[in-house]
This record gives structure tokens, C-alpha cells and sequence, in this order.
């Protein structure tokens, strides 16, 4: 096996500069706490099964809802009736068909505060998240401190990842257990390495059995880094216990096999006739989509295609622990989720693998002046769509979840109006499709084209510790 070396150390970034970067952050996504997310909801859709779980688990010390529920404890923050999710079971227990380890994190703060401590709790993990994507990014990546800040809030203060500083989905924790496993990986893999990175990739199917792909691509990251005998029987011993607490609390290996509305079994979440020839679509989709793709709400986005084009030219030092978790990631999200339009924020499902996006550009941008003007003009602007969207629900003319594309910002309209709409994909989306597939096709032929660029530039200290540490 080829040995692969972690990346050489770029400069130190003071503790001062991560704290100042997460309370930022953390601030900025609490504004969204008192949105309204569905009409007589502050919390809708899955959001409310979490809380109730979170509820029981901090004063039941169980997962059983069945009081929760009962006694209507979801009045607080859901004023009409919940939909069914739950299959009551023989012994009248009622669990929420979703893992527990979200509500666990989140009992003492909803014991303490209700579901605003619960979503405060949320937005405090959304400012550790963009704190340790600058560090890795400086320390793993060789990126400079200031490139790094831009990129790293130029994508946390905008959709989806604001967003999801809020909403009630695992989603925030989940891309902090991806970014640590980055930082483990990337680093000396030594005992401490390897128990920080195995402990991220255990925790991601308990947050969510959808990240199953994203934890093991990970975890073949650091087999590949270190062949541990150890780390694989600790990972194979996890995997009994998690299997095992699944079928002792849900009834099955996924949480799914309490649903109510997975007649034909736990594993039709993931559709009961999946047309996968027809998913492919969501590959660009995810992307580009009007109202459900990530370049909707940030056009940023769309610099990580040249980023991600240059990182597979150039191969920089650790470059596949990027992009190893994002494919597994993006490939998930295309082809096993039950969809991408659904009752949440758009990007729900990419939410984990973005750290891989941002530490991309960061990396991309750094020897690119242009590209870091360019992430703090886009940077204000996804800010701004993000401030428009809390000041409309505020005064009651939008829902963030069931009616944020009825958003009024006269400029993320116009932009979105370029998009194609592959929910209804007429003559024209199916043009526009064609124009933006194009220009992707084109942007990767000139990218993958372009002579290696290891040895080339030779100019400041400072840009030479960059191609130094991009070097393979």
C-alpha cells in the first residue's frame, strides 16, 4: 500500500481568532431561533420528534414518548396537531423513529430552556463547527488565517449551514464529527488521532443512520492512513452494539422500524421503488436546483467546482481525505435519500460533507486574490439573504421551512430565475439544464487540462509554505 503522509503544518491561528469566528457565527444563526418554520409551528416536520425525544430523555431518562405525546407537550412550540410518525408498539411505548444521539445532546439543554435552549445549544455547535473548519483548514491545509476566516464565514452565515444552526436536525453535528475526523486524519494518527477520529465515526450513525456512508468512508480514510487492526475491531465492536441497541430499542437495525408509515418495512425509507436512473439527476440537481439546490441561496457554491476541478489536478497532501467523504456524501444524498425536496431547508442532506466544500475553496482560494474578493462579496450577500428571510418571517409573510421560497429579496429572485426547476423540468428548465451542464462540462476540461502546477510558482515565503504543503 502507497503510505500517505499527513499534511505538513501551515501556520498557527490564536485561540482568540477561532472564539471571535464561532460567537459570530453562533449569534448570527441565533437570530433565527423565534422564525416561525410552518404556520402555527415554531418547530415542524421532524424537529418536534427530536424535542419530544430530547424532553423524555431529560426527565423520563427513556426514548417512550407515549406520555410526551399524551399530554401534548409539543403545544409549546407546535400549535396544530403532529403528524403520525410513531408505531405504537405492544407494551404501549411509543418511540421516535429517528437515532438518539441528537436528543440526547440536546435533553439538558431542552430540560433547562425548553426548545429555545435546544435550538441556542444548536447554534453554539454551528460556531464550533466554523471554528474548526478554520483551524483545519490553517493548521491541516496550509491556508492562510485571513483566506481561511472569509471562506469559512462566508458559507456558515449563509444557507444551508446558518439554517441548520437552528433547525432541530442533526445536521450541525454531524458535519463537526466530518470536520474533527478531518482534523484526526490529517494530523500525527497516533492513539490520540485515531480515538478522536473513531470517535466521529461512531458518532455519525447515531446522529443519523443516513451517514453510515459518510462514517465509512471515513473510517477507510484512516485505515488507509494507518492499518490498525485495533481501530477495525473497535469499529466492528461498534457496529454490534449499535445493531444491537437498535433492534433492543426500534424493533430493528434502523430507527425506521418505528415508523408508522414504513408499511413495507424499515428499509423502504430510502423509497419502495426507487428509481435510480431518475435520481441522477439530483447529482446536479443538489447543486442547482431553484428552490432546493445549494447555489440558490449562495452562489459561493459555485466556486467549488473550480476548487474541486484543481484539487484533483494537483493532488495536494491529503487532498482524498477531502474528497473521499464528499463523494460517499454526495452520492448518498443523490441516490439513497427518499428525496431532496422535502419539509426541511434545502441541502439538508449535504449539510454533512460541507466542511469538505469549505476547506476546498479555502484551500483554492488561497494563491487566488480574486477568488477571496469574490467569497466576501458572495459571502455578504448569502448574509443578506439569510437576514431577509428572518426579517419576512418576522412580520408574518413567510414560513422558513413550508414557504421560504415565497421569499420577497428582489436580488435572490432575480438569480434564482436562472436556475432550473427540476421538480417541474419544462422546455426551458430542461434548457437551462443544458446550458449549466455545459459550462460545468467545459469549466472541468480546462481545469483537468492545465499542466500540473506542484513546482511552478515560486514567489513569497508565504505563497511558497502554501505550495509547499499542496505539494504530493
Amino acid at each position: 500500500m502507497v503510505a500517505h503522509h499527513p499534511a505538513e503544518p501551515g501556520a498557527l491561528v490564536s485561540a482568540k481568532v477561532l472564539v471571535i469566528v464561532g460567537i459570530v457565527v453562533a449569534a448570527w444563526a441565533a437570530l433565527g431561533i423565534t422564525g416561525p418554520a410552518s404556520p402555527g409551528g415554531q418547530l415542524t416536520a421532524d424537529e418536534p420528534q427530536y424535542v419530544l425525544s430530547a424532553i423524555s430523555l431529560g426527565e423520563d431518562r427513556d426514548l417512550d414518548i407515549a406520555d410526551e405525546l399524551a399530554e401534548e407537550r409539543y403545544r409549546f412550540f407546535h400549535r396544530a396537531n403532529l403528524p403520525v410518525q410513531t408505531e405504537v408498539q405492544d407494551d404501549a411505548i411509543q418511540v421516535s423513529p429517528h437515532d438518539p444521539l441528537l436528543p440526547t445532546l440536546l435533553a439538558a439543554p431542552v430540560f433547562v430552556g425548553g426548545w429555545i435552549g435546544g435550538k441556542l445549544a444548536l447554534a453554539l455547535l454551528a460556531g464550533v463547527l466554523a471554528a474548526a473548519m478554520v483551524w483545519v483548514a490553517v493548521v491541516r491545509f496550509a491556508v492562510p488565517v485571513r483566506v481561511a476566516v472569509v471562506t469559512v464565514l462566508a458559507f456558515s452565515m449563509s444557507a444551508p449551514l446558518v439554517f441548520y444552526g437552528t433547525m432541530v436536525y442533526p445536521e450541525v453535528p454531524a458535519a463537526l464529527a466530518v470536520t474533527l475526523a478531518i482534523a484526526a486524519i490529517t494530523g500525527p494518527l497516533e492513539r490520540r488521532g485515531l480515538l478522536l477520529a473513531g470517535a466521529a465515526v461512531v458518532a455519525l450513525p447515531w446522529l443519523s443512520v443516513k451517514y453510515v456512508p459518510v462514517a465509512a468512508a471515513l473510517a477507510v480514510c484512516v485505515l488507509w492512513r494507518r492499518r490498525s487492526p485495533a481501530f477495525a475491531g473497535a469499529l466492528a465492536i461498534a457496529g454490534v452494539v449499535f445493531a444491537g441497541a437498535h433492534l433492543a430499542w426500534y424493533g430493528g437495525l434502523t430507527p425506521y422500524a418505528t415508523g408508522d408509515h414504513f408499511v413495507g418495512g424499515e428499509f423502504t425509507a430510502v423509497g419502495n421503488n426507487p428509481d435510480y436512473l431518475g435520481r441522477s439527476i439530483r447529482l446536479v440537481g443538489l447543486l442547482l436546483d431553484r428552490d432546493f439546490g445549494l447555489v440558490a441561496w449562495q452562489p459561493a457554491f459555485l466556486l467549488a467546482l473550480p476548487a474541486a476541478f484543481v484539487l484533483v489536478r494537483q493532488q495536494p497532501r491529503s487532498w482524498w481525505v477531502l474528497a473521499i467523504p464528499f463523494a460517499a456524501g454526495w452520492f448518498n444524498a443523490a441516490f439513497i435519500a427518499f428525496t431532496m425536496h422535502g419539509w426541511w431547508w434545502p441541502g439538508r442532506q449535504t449539510v454533512v460533507i460541507l466542511p469538505c466544500v469549505v476547506v476546498t475553496v479555502a484551500w483554492w482560494a488561497a494563491t487566488r486574490p480574486y477568488a477571496v474578493r469574490a467569497l466576501g462579496v458572495l459571502g455578504g450577500f448569502g448574509a443578506s439573504v439569510y437576514a431577509w428571510l428572518v426579517a419576512q418571517a418576522a412580520i408574518g409573510d413567510l414560513t422558513i421551512v413550508t414557504r421560504f421560497e415565497t421569499i420577497s429579496y428582489p436580488l435572490v429572485n432575480a438569480w434564482r430565475f436562472l436556475l432550473p426547476d427540476y421538480r417541474e423540468l419544462d422546455a426551458r428548465d430542461w434548457a437551462l439544464h443544458a446550458v449549466w451542464l455545459t459550462g460545468i462540462a467545459l469549466l472541468g476540461i480546462v481545469a483537468l487540462a492545465r499542466p500540473r502546477l506542484d513546482s511552478v510558482r515560486q514567489s513569497s515565503p508565504s505563497e511558497s509554505r502554501i505550495q509547499g504543503a499542496t505539494s504530493t
